[in-house]
């Protein structure tokens, strides 16, 4: 083989390589960000992940279109960004004009006006700040596929479309087709997880730890993560809300494996046989690196990669109490029946369900 085929081989050979690594070429390593830092020991001798932890960001999970493979910002843009989301704070902080009636009123916040103003600037913290990991401002939580998408196919697409209304089933026929946070049952936008994004508010996370176990707080709807460490799963017909999570140590990092979701809590329209794999690895003593991976076929084109920066803080988690002097449920079912009665259709009652604070 002459030296020229050589190189070549060698170079297609890389190339292959390569390409076959591509989907984790973003996930950022954990020990190249610590650097020479090593979380304190906790009795047991493992990492000490403890404290409480907030993930808040204006970083969108999914990344916008016009960014194409783009992870991290330019400066201009996380300063644009920013400074956008101060203005807006700014202008919605300001007292509601009197004179505009309930339709004109626009409350500040994203997907609420009108009479569906429930919550305006002052009860929401989203964040303010651009997540920066590894001192990248990201342009997105999704690190993998490269666009920063979510990779549905068209069948689970319509098998989404299939599970929420039909001709014969409206959205306000009953609680049973409300969503679950509405239901206080679950946190919204998978912020009780698996995998644990932040949302429109209530984004702290409390870690404990034992020797066997550790246990995460979720502020929204005050859910609690049990950890097994060393554990093994329950079996394939135990469904459990969260799903059913195991953990080990791996270094510095606690991994978590979870199978063994309830149907009607999912990530993002996921089957109930996703799988999800987390990693959480304290960098710094302000901060952890809180990795996740979503693999479901029947619902994914390919696994789903993320990453969200944990940032320590002094603020306290108090008892999220959902449902006490909670008029919402009864409000709308009753509201719907009413509108019935009218011979008039309620907005939304055919299709998809949203969630609190989406679009």
């Amino acid at each position: 083989m002459s030296s020229a085929i050589r190189a070549c081989a060698f170079a297609c050979s890389a190339l292959i390589a390569l390409a076959a690594a591509a989907p984790g070429l973003a996930q950022t390593n954990p020990a190249a960000v610590a650097k020479d830092y090593h979380a304190p020991r906790d009795a047991w001798g493992h990492p000490d992940l403890s404290g409480t932890w907030s993930p808040a960001t204006i970083t969108r999970l999914e990344r916008d279109s016009k960014l194409g493979e783009r992870l991290v910002l330019t400066a201009a843009e996380t300063q644009a960004l920013e400074g956008a989301t101060a203005d807006n704070n700014a202008q919605a902080a300001k007292p509601t004009d009197q004179k505009l009636s309930v339709d004109e009123v626009d409350c500040g916040v994203k997907g609420f006006s009108g009479v569906a103003c429930g919550y305006n600037n002052f009860w929401v913290d989203p964040g303010t700040k651009v997540m920066r990991v590894a001192g990248e401002p990201r342009s997105s939580i999704i690190v993998s596929p490269r666009n920063g998408k979510l990779p549905m196919k068209p069948e689970a697409l319509a098998r989404e479309r299939a599970a929420f209304g039909n001709d014969r089933v409206g959205n306000f026929d009953g609680p049973e087709r409300r969503p679950l946070a509405e239901r206080c049952l679950v946190g919204f936008g998978s912020t009780s997880g698996p995998p644990m994004l932040p949302v429109l508010y209530n984004n702290h996370y409390g870690i404990a730890q034992g020797r066997d176990s550790v246990a995460i707080q979720v502020e929204m709807v005050h859910d609690v993560r049990l950890l097994r460490v060393g554990g093994a799963h329950e079996p394939a017909s135990v469904r459990k809300w969260l799903g059913d999570s195991v953990a080990h140590w791996e270094g510095e990092t606690l991994v978590v494996d979870t199978v063994n979701f309830r149907p009607d809590q999912t990530f993002r329209g996921a089957s109930a046989n996703m799988h999800v794999t987390e990693r959480l690895t304290r960098i710094s003593p302000s901060q952890l690196l809180y990795q996740f991976r979503v693999e479901d076929p029947a619902t994914f084109a390919e696994p789903v990669s993320g990453e969200v920066a944990w940032n320590l803080t002094k603020d306290r988690i108090y008892e999220y109490a959902c449902h006490e002097g909670n008029y919402a449920l009864p409000g709308i079912l009753g509201g719907a029946r009413m509108a019935e009665k009218q011979g008039k259709e309620m907005e939304g009652n055919r299709g998809r369900v949203k969630e609190e604070g989406e679009k």
